[in-house]
């Protein structure tokens, strides 16, 4: 039996994806991976880039799906986890002439 891990694992690596991506990323090579294996576009065996092709949907719309369905934390905590180091020295020394440039 499949679990969603394993589904969207599978689907992670036919995208070639990391294990951490943002909705771009996905997006980003879900395109790219069209644009090299399409049929109209392929140069490799027709059948083998139709089937890669089908493959690339699949995982794009499995995790499509799971991000769909993921709930998102907009806790100070998790927000604070994806500031910038500007942000995060701000927020630890502020305006203090000492580390003024």
């Amino acid at each position: 039996m499949t679990t969603k891990y394993d589904e969207i694992t599978e689907a992670r690596k036919t995208l070639d994806l990391p294990e951490r991506a943002s909705l771009q990323d996905i997006r980003e090579k879900y395109i790219t991976l069209l644009n090299q294996w399409h049929p109209d576009k392929c140069t490799e065996d027709s059948e083998n880039c139709a089937e890669m092709t089908r493959r690339i949907i699949t995982a794009y719309k499995s995790i499509v799906d799971y991000c769909n369905q993921h709930q998102f934390s907009f806790t100070e905590e998790e927000i604070k986890k994806t500031c910038s180091v500007d942000e995060w020295w701000f927020e630890r020394f502020g305006n203090s002439p000492w580390w003024a440039k």
